[in-house]
């Protein structure tokens, strides 16, 4: 059930994704007065198809879910020598060079068109996200070496505001990948004034950070975490652990055997790693502070012995609505585009110089799998994937390589600068080359997959 879920939100995705995509160069080649003859989602044995009145195009769903295609007039593919000069007129081969270049370019611009209107509609609907505000759990880390503290609320990154923690952890990868330092003006409880809040500059080096931090959490790699609530018991099972020992709901652990419990997080990790151990606890209930012992019951998890004391601990992170207005919301959807089109180039370019690994190209089964994640936690991060997907599309068509639109828009690139078009058999060379290195990418796609499956 599960596979069929994910393979479904999968096929649903790219079939949105792929009919923006050729919608584009569809659309834009009948402006031009390009004769269309098929167009079809999906590549392969046609499994269904369709030709309606009055018209030349002839509509298809083919069995390979994972691309698609127009088909246009062209007299390099058709014999053409029996048409007459307003059916020849249609020919996509004799369109000028700006209409081959406007048609080729609008399938990546209709999927940039879909993740700025996926955007919009979300900023105007309103998102949740967790609080810009951090949990510093180690006093050796770079973030508190640099003057972070823990419960502290980042407010702007290098002067531009932050809105949430998506944000602030965008702004900060970005900054990242330039190895430059960021600038946070963070927000502290004022330890004298305790209703009044301080605004601290502080500056956070990121040069340390390898392109390998990048593959995995890097906030945590530089010691930033999500704020999460005091260590307060919200319920006990009965006869547990916790509940022979006398702790009750409502109860908060201030300390363990003389160590601070920064949060419930740590409450949390400390218990799982003390099965069948005694701890001390220091606790405030009831308005005192008391002192009692408990010994966590060792249970397996994942093939690992834990400790459990039978408790629910508040874990409620603060979270914040993100809505904008109708004219806001496409800025800020506009925006978003722009800054993920130019970190998806960013990357690519750092993969090429050997900066950022290989293992960051994703295929199939990895693409998949995220659908179906995505699906399951909600229709908003569902559309955000799609979003993003429809992003990651765009950028590796416009990519200079033959058999792609951007390898298309190169060799026209070239007749504009030459005023003559490339000879057809460099052109089936550099085809030929460029699906080499297209299958080349997808071995090493499939493969990451594998691997990540079997991890």
């Amino acid at each position: 059930m599960i596979f069929l879920q994910k393979a479904l939100a999968f096929i649903f995705a790219l079939g949105i994704l792929i009919t923006f995509h050729e919608f584009g160069h569809y659309f834009i080649a009948r402006l031009c007065g390009v004769r269309v003859l098929r167009f079809s989602i999906g590549i392969g044995r046609p499994i269904w198809s369709k030709k309606f009145a009055n018209s030349e195009t002839e509509w298809m769903i083919s069995a390979i879910p994972l691309g698609g295609y127009v088909k246009f007039l062209d007299s390099r593919e058709i014999d053409t020598s029996r048409m007459s000069d307003p059916e020849l007129a249609g020919d996509f081969l004799k369109q000028s060079v700006w209409k081959r270049i406007a048609i080729v370019a609008a399938g990546p611009l209709f999927n940039f068109l879909l993740a700025i209107f996926v955007f919009w509609a979300l900023f105007m609907h309103g998102t949740s996200d967790p609080v810009a505000k951090v949990r510093v759990a180690s006093s050796h880390s770079t973030a508190f070496v640099a003057g972070v503290r823990h419960g502290d609320i980042i407010r702007k990154i290098n002067d531009e505001s932050v809105q949430s923690w998506s944000d602030m952890r965008w702004k900060i990868l970005q900054a990242g990948l330039d190895r430059q330092e960021v600038r946070l003006l963070v927000e502290r409880k004022n330890p004298d004034r305790p209703v009044s809040l301080n605004q601290i500059e502080i500056k956070l080096p990121l040069q340390q950070l390898t392109s390998s931090d990048f593959e995995s959490d890097f906030l945590y790699k530089l010691g930033l975490e999500i704020f999460r609530p005091a260590a307060i018991l919200s319920a006990v099972s009965p006869n547990g652990p916790a509940d022979k020992a006398g702790l009750k709901a409502g109860d908060q652990i201030l300390a363990i055997d003389s160590n601070p419990v920064l949060d419930s997080l740590a409450f949390k990790e400390i218990v799982n790693a003390s099965p069948n151990k005694s701890l001390n606890l220091l606790v405030l209930g009831s308005g005192q502070e008391f002192e009692l012992t408990i010994t966590p019951e060792a249970a397996l998890e994942n093939g690992k012995q834990v400790g459990r004391v039978q408790v629910v601990p508040l874990s409620t992170i603060e979270m914040t609505e993100l809505r904008y207005s109708m004219f806001d919301a496409l800025l800020h959807a506009s925006v978003r585009t722009w800054d993920t089109s130019v970190l998806t180039l960013k990357m690519i370019g750092k993969m090429l110089i050997g900066e950022v690994s290989w293992r960051n190209i994703t295929g199939p089964i990895t693409i998949a799998d995220f659908a179906g994640q995505t699906a399951k936690n909600g229709w908003i991060s569902y559309l955000q994937f799609i979003a993003l997907i429809s992003i990651s599309l765009g950028v590796m068509n416009l990519l200079p390589i033959p058999v792609l639109d951007g390898g298309h828009l190169l060799y026209y690139s070239l007749e504009v600068l030459t005023g003559r078009p490339i000879p057809e058999k460099y052109v089936e060379m550099a085809q030929r080359g460029g699906l080499t290195v297209l299958l080349c990418l997808m071995l090493v796609a499939f493969f990451n997959d594998i691997i990540r499956q079997m991890s």
